[in-house]
């Protein structure tokens, strides 16, 4: 059986698990539906965060970076793992404690404010939404791949997956189906890494195989495989893989931007937050927090090794091949449209050197080629045959170099195509296109409840209708996950950029707004409803006018170099003082609401999720 025939395997039972799993958890109420009736093991909540939090960038994207950037792709490695240790010892418990069901639920409350609930609910459907992008573009590429439909099928198909087991189950659905989404992910995700460094290595343990030596009887057996790596770099032009700040990008204050973002842009993401509201007690939150970090960590610290091995050996079965031999793996994914080569030089070889791949999109009519629109991030060229571009000049006149960069590669198939780089066998290929979708899905899942829940609790029960009954806020919450997935998947279909940059500016959305006005709300009885609107409000639309404007409309990193992945970090201290200073010209809060803020902070007791 070939890699089609086990794909449709694979998938087709892991989507009648979710499907069978989100029936038997179906839900009749609204503390089922938003917060899986506060009765989830910690060991599961566990497995289920962790599946919720690796997203489809951390299992298709956070590879890819690492393996085209080196050592600083790595920032996001450290960002996001370093994020879920603050959200666990620092928030997590005492959001626990709290008992609402929601971030807004929560700065509502807190803040004394309905208004201030509107703008928190607001800044989570934009948050979330932004994040879902990420990971409806994540079950395109994956569909479109080893599914061979066309990458808006196969969002259309993640669509209607993940509205049946959300809109039945709620979170209790969710749950139990990202306990099952979790196991195919891990092990979809070990069983190549493991076949990999074994072939590239000898060695069984990926983590281990990373730091060894090249076996075999190529060039570079024998050769440690991190010093082979900068040593191709090097020939091919590129800064060497380990080393740190070596270009513009990844200077050390954007390093350090991008990495704080990150971090404090978990702590602050409303679809994480949640899943702390879903076990019984503040200790079983600490605890579920403890297993969700050491299941995202058996990924995590293979993410590294994942990213050298499919850079070792992209290079070594594609550089200088002649397009007319290329491997099978190349014309698997060049009908997808996710690799694509034009013969600059004309001497039919695919040269993969530092640069941009195209000048523009080559598009071909017949044996002649011409230029067409400018590539677009996530839209690649439709090149399906090789014809070298006569005469041989970019579209202004002047003539090519020698040697180009002729291969465009999508970052996001790094690791869905690592398995058939390496020369595993089918069965082991749809495996990880299983595990993708796994990935893709279940972050998609947690998010679109958030969404929903942002609009038929925090809004319509919260400040619409006090008196809708548990019928008719059943009902509104699953027509807006329905609208919630219908938007999810025009973003699927129209990417703003690649996975793991949507993903990243997601992360600096959630810094800019939530993290602060969290912290604050816990740690202090001076912050006032005031003081946390102008807050929220200052951090994310300076930080979403920066990302679109630099990232969407050609405007320059204006603030000190910072590209939009790292200025976050700035409109998180934006928010902090603007909440900070505002507060101090304002009526300090009521009475009985700092007596809660002081009852928060000895987080003991369980504390039930209430409705007023």
């Amino acid at each position: 059986m070939g890699i089609l025939g086990w794909t449709i395997v694979w998938v087709g039972l892991s989507f009648a698990l979710y499907i069978f799993v989100a029936w038997r958890s179906r839900v009749a109420d609204t503390k089922g539906f938003y917060v899986a009736g506060m009765g989830v093991p910690p060991i599961f909540n566990g497995m289920a965060t962790a599946a919720d939090w690796m997203s489809a960038a951390s299992f298709i994207s956070m590879a890819g970076l690492i393996s085209f950037l080196g050592y600083p792709g790595a920032y996001y490695l450290m960002g996001w793992t370093g994020g879920y240790v603050l959200l666990s010892l620092l928030l997590a418990p005492y959001l626990r404690k709290f008992g609402k069901y929601t971030v807004p639920d929560f700065v509502g409350d807190r803040y004394y404010s309905d208004s201030a609930r509107l703008v928190a609910a607001v800044c989570a459907i934009f948050v979330s939404f932004t994040y879902v992008a990420g990971q409806m573009r994540g079950v395109g590429i994956v569909f479109s791949r080893f599914l061979e439909v066309d990458i808006n099928t196969g969002v259309i198909i993640g669509m209607c997956i993940v509205f049946i087991y959300a809109a039945l189950g709620g979170m209790k659905g969710i749950t139990w189906t990202q306990v099952c989404q979790y196991c195919v992910l891990i092990v979809a995700y070990l069983i190549p890494a493991i076949g990999i460094s074994m072939i590239v290595t000898g060695v069984p343990i990926p983590q281990i195989g990373f730091g060894s030596t090249i076996t075999g009887d190529g060039a570079y057996a024998g050769k440690m495989l991190l010093d082979t790596l900068n040593v191709i770099a090097r020939d091919l032009g590129f800064v060497e893989y380990t080393k740190t700040f070596a270009t513009t990008n990844t200077n050390m204050l954007n390093v350090f931007c991008i990495t704080f973002a990150l971090m404090v842009g978990t702590a602050g993401l409303p679809h994480v937050i949640i899943r702390f509201y879903t076990v019984p007690t503040v200790r079983a939150a600490r605890l579920s927090g403890g297993f969700a970090l050491l299941f995202i960590a058996i990924l995590y610290t293979t993410a590294p090794a994942v990213a050298a091995f499919a850079r070792f050996n992209m290079v070594e079965t594609l550089n200088e091949v002649s397009y007319e031999h290329r491997p099978e793996w190349y014309k698997n994914w060049e009908k997808a449209g996710l690799i694509a080569w034009v013969d600059y030089n004309g001497d039919g070889k695919i040269q993969y050197r530092n640069g941009k791949a195209f000048i523009g999109r080559p598009v071909f009519t017949g044996k002649k080629g011409k230029f067409g629109e400018p590539l677009v991030a996530n839209k690649p060229p439709k090149v399906q045959k090789k014809y070298p571009l006569t005469p041989q000049k970019y579209p202004d006149g002047k003539a090519v170099p020698q040697v180009a960069n002729e291969l465009y590669i999508d970052r996001d198939i790094m690791v869905l195509a690592s398995p058939e780089i390496g020369g595993l066998p089918p069965w082991v290929v749809g495996l990880v296109a299983a595990g993708g979708l796994a990935a893709a899905l279940s972050t998609a899942a947690g998010l679109l409840l958030v969404v929903a829940s942002s609009i038929s609790h925090d809004l319509y029960y919260r400040v619409v209708n006090r008196k809708a009954s548990e019928k008719q806020r059943l009902l509104v919450g699953r027509i807006m996950i329905g609208v919630a997935v219908a938007c999810a998947g025009y973003f699927g279909i129209h990417p703003p950029a690649f996975v793991a940059q949507v993903v990243a500016f997601a992360f600096g959305l959630a810094a800019s707004s939530f993290f602060p006005i969290i912290v604050l709300g816990i740690f202090t009885k001076s912050a006032t409803r005031e003081g946390a609107i102008c807050g929220m409000l200052a951090g994310i639309i300076f930080t979403a006018i920066y990302i679109i404007n630099a990232k969407f409309m050609g405007g320059a990193n204006w603030f000190l170099g910072i590209t939009p992945e790292g200025i976050g970090t700035v409109g998180m201290i934006l928010n902090f003082i603007v909440t900070i200073v505002v507060s101090s010209f304002t009526k300090a809060p009521p009475a009985e609401v700092q007596e809660i803020v002081e009852n928060v902070r000895v987080p003991r007791g369980a504390g039930e999720a209430t409705d007023h």
